[in-house]
Parts: C-alpha cells; structure tokens; sequence
C-alpha cells in the first residue's frame, strides 16, 4: 500500500503547490498536450517492446501496490517442518504438502522432492524457476524505465508543437502569454509522468525482483537441505540469515 500511498502524495503534492502559488486546476489542464505526451509515450513502448513483453509489464504493474504474497518466516517455519518430517517419515510424506502449497515456486520444491529427483536435478530445476522469474519481472521493469525516457522527450515535442501554434497567431498580443503557458503544459506531463510514475514504478519491480529473488534463494536451500537429511535445527537456524 506505500507505493499507492508514495503515488497519491506525489501528485498531490505537486497539484497542491500549483493551487498554492495562486495557479488555476484549469490551467493544467489540456487534452492535446496529454494526447500527445501520453499517445507518444506509450506508442513509442510498444515500438520498443513485443506483445509478450508489454502484456507482461502492465499484467505485473497492479503487484506494486499490494503486499508481497510470500511470508519469508512463515515459509522459514514450513521448511523447517518439512524437514522434520522427512527424516521421521521420509520424502512421500512431504505429498500432502505439496498439493496444499500456495506458492508455485514452493510447490515445484515439494513436488521435486516426493518425486525423488536427485540433488542435482532438484537444483538445477529450481535455479531455472528463479532465473525465468527473475528475467520476466526485469524486463518489465526494463519497458517501465525506457517509457520514463520516452515521456520527457514527448513533453518537448508537445511544447514544440504548442509554440508552433502560438506563433502563427503571434499578432494577437493578448492570447500570446496564455499560449506560451498551455504550451509549456506538455512539458509538465512528460516530465510528470517520467518521475511520479514510470520511473518509480520500473523501480519498484527492480526490489520486487530483488526480493522475490532472496525468498526463493532460502526455499532453494531448504529443499535441498531436505534432500539431504539435514538436521533441522542446523537449517533453521541458517535460515534465519535470509530474513531481511
């Protein structure tokens, strides 16, 4: 919630200081400058990207305002079970788990697991998984940060084009200062734009990555020390290191 939080206060924060310093909600206001801000914007996105890759961010982008669905010491304590169990009743035992898991990732480890795959394969498979997600999540972050490039440069364009505009009528002594000020409007939501929203967003999929990433390194070595009959209060307490 702190990013749809950061995200609210953000515009307020600017729309607020604009009515503050005696400015108008009127006078940002203006369709064709969003028009070709935000239509530039995104078109030049999808230009960059492919369908996978554009349905993927936008798929991905409502996760940055919600809780992260993983409990690191919540999954900590399952492994920790999991492990006693397996030494008591051995790998089969761990199947009843594995059809109750949420997690996907947690869930192929168990599955791995029962079905007696060896260490190596078990490592090998995870290792895939969490690569593949990885990539996925930072290639969407990738898209958000070129559309943080692309929106200052339409804002320009749009200022360009306002002026163009402007000085075709520049006779009108009177509508030229108004002009010059809708303009400039552009600018503002390119810039806006960059800064209050694409660029935090492709940041805040960079931690999620992050973050993600580290959960499921310490599921990594919970598996495998299951694999291994390890003992259980030597994994939790190397567990422990993962917390953040």
């Amino acid at each position: 919630m702190i990013a749809l939080a950061g995200l609210i206060l953000a515009w307020i924060a600017v729309f607020g200081g604009h009515l503050l310093e005696g400015g108008q909600a009127g006078s940002l206001t203006n369709i064709p400058a969003a028009l070709i801000v935000l239509g530039g914007t995104l078109a030049a996105g999808m230009i960059q990207s492919d369908f996978s890759t554009w349905r993927l961010a936008w798929r991905l982008f409502p996760g940055i305002f919600s809780h992260a669905q993983w409990q690191t010491e919540a999954t900590e304590a399952k492994l920790v079970r999991w492990c006693q169990i397996a030494r008591r009743q051995g790998l089969l035992s761990l199947e009843a788990d594995s059809n109750r898991e949420q997690d996907d990732f947690v869930r192929l480890g168990l599955q791995l697991l029962v079905d007696g795959e060896s260490v190596t394969k078990i490592r090998h498979s995870l290792e895939v998984s969490m690569d593949s997600r990885e990539s996925r999540t930072l290639r969407a972050a990738h898209l958000f940060d070129s559309l943080g490039g692309y929106a200052p440069t339409m804002g320009i364009i749009g200022a360009v084009l306002g002026l163009i505009q402007v000085m075709t009528q520049i006779e009108d002594t009177a509508a030229l200062g108004a002009g010059i000020a809708t303009a400039f409007v552009a600018t503002i939501y390119g810039v806006g734009l960059a800064n209050l929203f694409f660029l935090p967003v492709a940041a805040r999929l960079r931690s999620m990555a992050e973050a993600r990433f580290g959960f499921e390194d310490m599921v990594l070595d919970g598996i495998l020390a299951i694999a291994d009959s390890e003992n259980p209060r030597v994994l939790e307490r190397r567990l422990k290191e993962y917390r953040p």
